[in-house]
């Protein structure tokens, strides 16, 4: 299991993977900052980005604020990092 910490702006154009931000990610969703939908949309993308079934990924920390740490079932944190690493490139 593996944990990252993804810095979150909802209500973009698109929803994509930005890149590096300091010591963890950047990443834009189209989905609005309410009832969840942004973080639906993050969970949903970061599966989609590391090749992992959506229901192993989740919000652990962060719901309501624009920097969330995200929970990887089913890999480590290189496998992780590698994996984002390669999706942001």
């Amino acid at each position: 299991m593996a944990r990252v910490a993804i810095t979150v702006s909802p209500g973009a154009a698109r929803t994509e993977l930005v890149g590096r931000h300091g010591d963890g990610w950047r990443a834009r969703v189209a989905a609005p900052p309410e009832r969840g939908r942004a973080n639906r949309a993050l969970v949903a993308l970061v599966a989609e980005l590391v090749g992992v079934p959506r229901n192993r990924v989740a919000v652990v920390a962060g719901a309501g604020a624009r920097r969330k740490v995200v929970e990887v079932e089913g890999l480590d944190g290189a496998e992780l990092e590698r994996r984002l690493d390669a999706a942001s490139g």
